[in-house]
């Protein structure tokens, strides 16, 4: 196991094209930390300059006390696991986790070792002997994971490595590697566009957008705190609600047209205001009260039932904006309905209008 430490990389290939934006990370020994943002965000040329499958144009990366930056990939004592898995169809199972090892020139009882204890924590003991078209999406993707395992490196990288698999396969997988990752205690870097996948997984998360990072911090803390409106809408299914406001002595109001009250200003005169989806209520009428939550009228266009709650998609009647609230499963909203919606102080949010970036109430 190792730390890893990233000090103001940065990558910027042919044509000026800055794909990361010094970036710096300092990862625990035995932390699980997962890249999350869009395509293009910088994640996987973050994780391929780990593995050093890309060159750093400036900046510094160590693993242990080791500065790696110069290193050859085979040499930095990394697995990665990546979203195609990449097994030799000829070979065994067996030989598939073995092959490295053997290019290793490893005592054979070793290897022998490495390939049973690999088999027996992931539960593929009974495949060693298939070749790799013998088995399920699920079944390879557990026998690229023991490539790595048997390793026993310092550090996982994985890239994508669920992507492939159908929903089904992508829960049990994420359990998988969770109860992998924790019970070997190996420092691991896991990439993925999937903000549900980064959120079951990690320790701490590092929110990318356009090569620079937006956020890092553990989980709930980013979901309850977001530091600005990026994160605030990629973090969250349903994404936050962010409606732009203005603000003056009499409080808040809805740039675009009427629809909101009883949120007070904070000296400035346009802020953008969020909402999560299950942090607004239906009540009878607005409060009014003149307090920091906020009350909502809005007209349902749709009512989506999805098992256990179902979501309204509304708009404010008055300006188009549109809105998602989450409501019980047994709900018999109708489209054209008007609703008068509340939400708690402790639930607003707000954010620059300008610079996107969180206030803090």
């Amino acid at each position: 196991m190792s730390t890893i430490t990233l000090d103001t990389v940065r990558k910027v290939y042919a044509g000026d094209v800055e794909a990361v934006k010094g970036v710096s990370i300092d990862i625990a020994d035995g932390e699980f930390i997962v890249l999350v943002g869009p395509s293009g965000c910088g994640k996987s040329t973050l994780l391929r300059m780990i593995a050093g499958l890309e060159d750093i144009t400036t900046g510094e990366i160590s693993i242990g006390d080791r500065v790696v930056n110069k290193v050859d990939p085979a040499d930095r004592d990394i697995a990665m696991v990546f979203q195609n898995y990449a097994l030799y169809p000829h070979m065994s199972v067996y030989n598939n986790l073995a092959y490295g090892l053997k290019n290793r020139n490893m005592d054979k009882a070793e290897i022998d070792r490495r390939v049973k204890e690999a088999a027996r924590i992931l539960e593929i003991g009974d495949y060693l002997d298939r070749k790799p078209r013998a088995l399920s999406g699920g079944q390879r993707q557990r026998v690229a994971m023991g490539r790595a395992i048997v390793r026993e490196p310092a550090a996982f990288l994985f890239d994508e490595p669920l992507s492939n698999l159908d929903a089904k396969l992508r829960v049990q997988m994420r359990v998988e590697i969770k109860r992998l990752q924790k019970g070997l205690g190996t420092t691991s870097v896991y990439v993925t566009h999937d903000q549900l996948e980064a959120m079951t997984l990690a320790d701490r998360l590092v929110v990318l957008n356009g090569g620079n990072i937006e956020q890092i911090g553990a989980p709930i803390d980013v979901y309850d705190k977001p530091a600005s409106t990026f994160v605030a809408s990629f973090i969250g299914s349903p994404a936050m609600n962010l409606l732009k406001v203005k603000g003056d002595e009499n409080g808040l109001s809805l740039v675009s047209g009427k629809g909101l009250s009883g949120a007070n200003a904070f000296g400035k005169s346009a802020y953008t205001l969020g909402i999560r989806p299950e942090h607004m209520s239906v009540v009878e009428a607005p409060k009014g009260d003149g307090n920091s939550g906020v009350d909502l009228e809005i007209k349902v266009n749709v009512l989506e039932p999805v098992g256990a709650e179902s979501y309204i998609y509304g708009e404010f009647a008055e300006s188009g904006e549109e809105i998602v609230v989450r409501v019980e499963s047994h709900s018999t909203y109708e489209p054209g309905q008007t609703l008068f919606l509340r939400a708690e102080p402790k639930d607003v949010h707000f954010f620059d209008a300008e610079t996107g970036a969180r206030i803090e109430s």
